[in-house]
């Protein structure tokens, strides 16, 4: 096992291959992935999200690497191979997001997400794992955790994944979140009296509907555009949001929502 590979700012192994195509104006248009990114939101050329990757198995982190570093909007300062390593690094390193997978071989990785409080607070932790469990994600969200994806399933979208927690948003895999909804619906069969938590049920129809699209990583461009209405709105609600869940920012949002059965 190796010990921590040094920043990559640019490397011998993998060459950026989305290049910026244009930057006028408010958007900034790229061949590779070809989208248009707004200014205004987190992961720029000139300033990518910083990423910590944290992962036992050589092979995946060459492939999560090269996702990364082919997306400009996305920077991996460091990896690390195992628990201990990782430790090293959430404390040498200065980054956005940590990548981390669930089972390292020295440890478990939920050691590295709490260990954000007291090193990195600013950070989002975003869990990868093979295999897709409720209580291990569960655990993982109430530590502090974004995201939680399968390796099986979100190869090549491991950069989308990081720039969704970096702005605010959350990052699940699809087939866990379907479990998830079912896991919900099960609890409460249908005809039987749902109790909500108190906090939730201040929440009306279209604020439930925002909060879930801004956990399934949308901003409030996109939110706008979906719904038909304007970002400006879409911000009014979430600042009703925030005041009816006392929470100050989306990620805590959230989270909140998330731990108390809305989603």
């Amino acid at each position: 096992m190796s010990h921590l590979l040094r920043s990559l700012a640019s490397t011998e192994l993998f060459e950026p291959s989305a290049v910026p195509l244009s930057n006028s104006g408010q958007f900034s248009s790229y061949d590779n992935p070809s989208s248009i990114w707004p200014a205004f939101l987190v992961g720029q050329e000139a300033h990518p999200v910083r990423v910590l990757l944290v992962d036992d198995d050589i092979h995946i982190r060459q492939v999560i690497a090269q996702d990364l570093m082919a997306d400009p909007r996305t920077l991996l300062v460091a990896q690390a191979g195992s628990l201990r390593e990782g430790r090293k690094a959430v404390k040498m390193h200065e980054f956005d997001v940590l990548l981390v997978d669930l089972n390292l071989g020295d440890g478990d990785a939920l050691e590295l997400i709490d260990l954000l409080k007291s090193n990195r607070p600013s950070a989002q932790a975003v869990v990868i794992s093979v295999m897709e469990d409720n209580s291990q994600m569960m655990r993982a969200f109430e530590l502090g955790a974004m995201g939680y994806l399968s390796k099986n399933s979100w190869f090549g979208n491991y950069s989308q994944a990081v720039l969704q927690v970096a702005n605010g948003g959350a990052s699940i895999s699809p087939n866990l979140a379907r479990r998830l909804l079912q896991r919900f619906d099960f609890t409460h069969p249908p005809g039987s009296a749902r109790q909500e938590p108190e906090e939730i049920g201040r929440l009306s129809l279209r604020e439930r509907e925002i909060l879930r699209m801004v956990a399934s990583g949308y901003t409030s461009t996109e939110v706008g555009s979906r719904l038909l209405i304007s970002g400006m709105t879409v911000n009014t609600h979430l600042r009703n949001i925030y005041r009816k869940l006392q929470v100050r920012t989306r990620a805590q949002a959230v989270r909140f929502a998330s731990l108390r059965g809305l989603f």
